[in-house]
This record gives structure tokens, sequence and C-alpha cells, in this order.
């Protein structure tokens, strides 16, 4: 990878998992705990690709399972997130335009909450970890989407534009610089686009008023 993708993609993940151990965790909501390295993991893969949304993945978590107070086994998490992050790779458009339509990342961010919750359960049955039969596998798969899906449109938005940033896609100059724009064009219309769509418009029409007056003060001086 890119060493300006190493470095977003570290920062985001570092941050991510401080405010979810710190923040979210504390929180105490039934069920599940709102997943922000997940979305993390999901925001970057929906616009690095595949491949690196498994290395992504693989090392946000084991990050997360070598966090404190982790109480299960090292590399089950990496597992976990380096499997959904290759598949939200795949979402990837094959020509690098970003998603038009929020149906779409909304319905990645509910299948990997559920995957990740549903693939957890399985390794921890494999080491023989039951804790999930106790607090309810179906609780726990519903809160997960819940809390997950009600985060996203603040997260992975922002995160896809840093992406994209970090690429120097050209795409991305034409999204909001402002989080809370991104993610209102994001629910709009899948990643700012339209945001920016409306103001390159806007832009156009003043240049071609100012173009219009200049041209009538023009012709006022010539008589």
């Amino acid at each position: 990878m890119r060493v300006n993708r190493m470095l977003l993609s570290t920062t985001l993940v570092v941050v991510a998992l401080v405010i979810q151990v710190s923040v979210l965790a504390r929180l105490q909501l039934p069920g599940a705990v709102p997943d922000l390295v997940l979305l993390v993991v999901l925001g970057l893969a929906m616009v690095y690709g595949h491949m690196a949304g498994a290395f992504i993945g693989f090392g946000a978590g084991l990050l997360a399972d070598l966090a404190p107070p982790a109480d299960h086994a090292a590399g089950r998490y990496a597992l976990v997130l380096c499997v959904i992050g290759y598949l939200a790779g795949l979402v990837r458009p094959e020509n690098g335009k970003p998603l038009r339509s929020a149906s779409g990342p909304m319905a990645v961010v509910v299948a990997a909450a559920i995957g990740s919750t549903l693939l957890y359960a399985l390794v921890g049955a494999l080491v023989g970890d039951t804790a999930a039969r106790h607090v309810g596998l179906g609780s726990l798969l519903f809160t997960a989407a819940v809390y997950d899906l009600l985060l996203a449109p603040f997260t992975v938005p922002l995160i896809m534009w840093l992406a994209r940033r970090s690429e120097n896609d050209p795409l991305a100059e034409s999204q909001s610089a402002g989080g809370a724009d991104v993610a209102a064009g994001w629910l709009a219309s899948g990643t700012g686009l339209r945001i920016g769509d409306q103001r390159g418009g806007l832009r156009l029409k003043a240049a071609k008023t100012r173009a219009a007056r200049a041209g009538r003060i023009k012709g006022v001086k010539r008589l």
C-alpha cells in the first residue's frame, strides 16, 4: 500500500479505537457496542478496494485484540475484520468512481455489522468461547446493526472523503470539506457528490452572471 494510505489508515484506526474503548464502550447500551473501528474499515475498503481492505481490517482487528480491556484470544477480531474488509472492498466500482446512492453503503454497513457479529461468535465457538450464548445472539445481531447504521452517516462518508483526498482524487475536490456537509450529502446521494455538483453549478451560474454584467457595463461605456 502507498505511504499516504498507511498513514491515514493507521491514524483513523487508532483514533476510532480510542473513541470506541474510552467512550462508546462506557455508554452501557443494551446489547452490542457501536463498532467505530468496523465503520473505519468499511469506509477505507470501499475506496481502496478489497486487497487494501483486507490488510487494513487485519491490522485494525489486531489492534482491537490487543487493546485493553480485551478478554479474548489475540487474532480473533483480526480474522473477522480481515474478511469483512475484503468483502467490503469488492463493492468498490471497477472504474474507481464513488457510489452515488446511499442505499449501497447502508446495505454494506448492515451486512458488515451482522456478518462480523456472526463470524466473531462462530470463531468464538470454535475456540470454546460461549459468551454469545449467554448474552443472546439475536439481540447482539439486532443491536449491532442498529447502532452501526445510526453511527454510519456521521463517520463513513467523512472517512471515504478523507481516503479520496489522500489519493489526490479529483473527484474528492467536488465534495464538501466539512464533515456535516459530507454526511448530509451521503444520506442524499451516496458520498456527497450531489452537494458538490450543486455548488459547482452555482459557481458556473455566478460566473455567467458576472460575465453578462461586465458585457452590459462595456456596452454602456461604448455608448
